[in-house]
């Protein structure tokens, strides 16, 4: 029989702590191994308990939970599923090191509503005791300086796809790519919402113009369009130039946005005159669009399993044959640059 994943709940609210410890240990994969009700005793229990993983909410007092993170991971790099209310607050736990989080639910919400949550709070638990904590960004080189070139070619369209630990990741290449490179796609995993509040974090740190995707946009050189949550973005040619669609139809591989959606149309539409990019993440989204851009002519790029949180969705598009080129992330801004350079 497979062990168990043990986990630690810490929240402040004992109604909403018991009520959590209850929902995800009915889950025969778990066993709550104990809560706690703020950053103090979390911490001695976890000394105590040696959980797998941890369940973290972010408001708390004594010391909230992105501050008790800092101080946590360098010490015991433990997975952690943040319990989040709709803010910018989840970005900066994940720049903190948790691996994922959970939109905490408003304590009017319905039956449906609560059980919804404590499913995508489970599903989450499973993914994290599977990921790989501790690797700071601190661990990452900075990677060499991308100069304006002027020779990148702006008729190429790159596409990138993530899942668990990609907001970080996405996060270190459009920080360290210059404001000449064609126009970026990006489908990440991720609730409504939350992907606006990550277009406008992305925004803010990098010399490209981020912003979530409208329907119908055009696409230009210089811009990032995140897919907004719940939402597939894919890619159209109108005449000379690209626009993208948004459009809430069913999910695909279980979610919405997903990756195969966006590289699957940028195979068919762009050709050869793309480059796809595998980022991090649970399952096996994006592997077959990865591998349908690559037969088509596009570049193609997965991160590697040292620098991947989770390497799931890089490992599968890898073993398709769908990936040229494995790298670690640090090194993925100057691979990126240097193929966008080539006549």
């Amino acid at each position: 029989m497979a062990k168990k994943i043990r986990v630690l709940v810490v929240d402040d609210s004992m109604v909403f702590r018991e009520k959590l410890a209850q929902g995800i240990s009915a889950d025969p994969a778990i066993e709550v191994v104990g809560t706690a009700a703020d950053p103090y005793a979390a911490r001695d229990k976890i000394i105590e308990l040696e959980p797998d993983v941890l369940t973290l909410d972010v408001e708390m007092p004594r010391m909230n939970g992105i501050e008790f993170l800092r101080r946590l991971m360098p010490q015991y790099p433990l997975p952690v599923v943040m319990i989040s209310s709709l803010d910018n607050a989840v970005f900066e736990a994940l720049q903190a090191g948790a691996v994922d989080f959970v939109c905490k639910p408003d304590p009017n919400s319905d039956r449906r509503s609560i059980d919804a949550f404590i499913n995508e709070l489970i599903i989450k638990i499973k993914i994290a005791s599977t990921a790989k904590v501790g690797h700071k960004k601190s661990e990452l080189p900075h990677p060499q300086s991308l100069a304006l070139s002027g020779t990148v070619s702006t008729a190429k369209i790159v596409a990138i796809g993530a899942s668990t630990g990609g907001t970080e990741a996405i996060n270190y290449i459009i920080k360290n790519l210059p404001s000449d490179v064609p126009g970026i796609l990006i489908a990440q995993h991720m609730p409504s919402v939350f992907t606006r509040m990550f277009a406008e974090r992305l925004n803010e740190s990098c010399l490209l113009e981020v912003r979530e995707a409208q329907d119908g946009e055009r696409i230009y050189p210089g811009l990032v369009l995140v897919a907004p949550g719940d939402y597939h973005m894919s890619i159209v040619r109108s005449g000379t130039y690209y626009t993208v669609k948004c459009r809430q139809t069913e999910k695909v591989n279980g979610h919405r946005p997903s990756v195969d959606v966006l590289f699957n149309s940028v195979a068919e539409q762009c050709k050869a005159a793309a480059v796809g990019v595998i980022l991090t993440g649970m399952g096996y989204d994006g592997a077959k669009g990865l591998l349908a851009m690559r037969r088509n002519g596009a570049r193609t790029i997965g991160q590697d399993e040292r620098t991947s949180v989770v390497y799931g969705m890089p490992k599968v598009a890898a073993n398709i044959g769908a990936v040229e080129r494995q790298v670690s992330l640090d090194k993925i801004p100057s691979l990126l640059y240097s193929i966008l350079s080539e006549r």
